[in-house]
């Protein structure tokens, strides 16, 4: 049989069928994937091929090639990754720029891998009804150095319903992966979204105050508009993962369009003479806030 997986917790993995059946399985025990060095070898958005056994439960003993995948490195001493999700059509990026302010670093790590996987990624700047007088001109500063990159920006708010129809225009009838960090209101804006779905949110924390992620698995969700929606536990790390020096600039939109303009073919635009990425720097035509996450990321530190 074959299937689509729909929910992970670990070791069960939730499988849909062509038919819409619903399956729990566990991959086969001898079943190794070749080159798999994740912690988890299957995840939502994968498509499978399993058996069941005489209680209903599956066996999953294929994987089938993916179009691209999102991954996730740990940044502190284990290096351990993960993967986030697989066979993915557009990437939301849910941050919030007030209680709590998400890192710039974070960001760019994501988009980062969004541009290696070469998956879409739009910024959505939830919670846009909290934002105070200072934090509206971060805010707007902040959203303007994206557009300026080239990313697709997004204000929101899922408790004042501003801008849903958009988002939801924009997701057409695609696999859509939403991610972020924790407490910047992202199972509140996915219930806004499709209502029905009901995700736990929060109750400690409530809508303006920091909290505790409250998705712990990643779960596909069907929508009453034809979307589907990849729900990811809030993220604190994202670390990359497989990426050489050379390469990392090609992730960066305005650097990439500078790659062929540099003296060194292996540029990394750091040290090296007559470099383009750096002069466009100096020159305040590329971000400075935009190439210090890159030098961050070409040392593997954190942000």
């Amino acid at each position: 049989m074959q299937g689509l997986v729909v929910k992970s917790t670990g070791s069960w993995y939730t499988v849909r069928t062509p038919d819409s059946a619903i399956f729990q399985c566990k991959i086969k025990g001898n079943f190794r994937i070749k080159g798999i060095k994740t912690t988890n070898p299957i995840t939502v958005g994968d498509y499978v091929g399993f058996t069941l056994t005489p209680d209903n439960t599956g066996l999953i003993n294929e994987i089938h090639e993916r179009k691209n995948c999102i991954i996730r490195k740990s940044v502190n001493l284990s290096k351990q990754t993960h993967l986030i999700a697989a066979n993915v059509d557009q990437a939301f990026l849910v941050v919030s720029m007030f209680q709590p302010r998400t890192p710039l670093g974070f960001m760019d790590r994501f988009l980062v891998t969004t541009e290696a996987y070469q998956i879409p990624a739009t910024i959505v700047f939830n919670k846009i009804d909290i934002y105070e007088n200072n934090t509206l001109s971060y805010y707007t500063e902040i959203r303007k150095m994206y557009e300026d990159v080239g990313y697709k920006c997004l204000d929101t708010s899922a408790l004042h319903n501003i801008h849903l129809d958009e988002l939801r225009a924009m997701m057409n009838e695609d696999i859509c992966l939403f991610s972020g960090n924790s407490g910047v209101g992202k199972s509140a804006l996915i219930n806004a979204l499709s209502p029905d779905l009901s995700l736990k949110v929060n109750d400690v924390s409530g809508y303006n105050e920091k909290g505790r992620h409250t998705t712990t698995f990643a779960e596909m969700h069907e929508t009453p508009f034809g979307a589907y929606i990849i729900d990811t536990p809030g993220i604190k790390e994202f670390g990359m993962v497989d990426f050489s020096k050379e390469e990392l600039s090609l992730f960066f939109p305005e650097m990439r369009a500078l790659a062929n303009q540099c003296k060194f073919d292996n540029c990394t635009h750091e040290h090296e003479p007559q470099c383009a990425v750096k002069k466009a720097v100096e020159e305040n035509k590329i971000y400075l806030q935009r190439y210090k996450s890159y030098l961050n990321i070409l040392h593997g530190e954190e942000m």
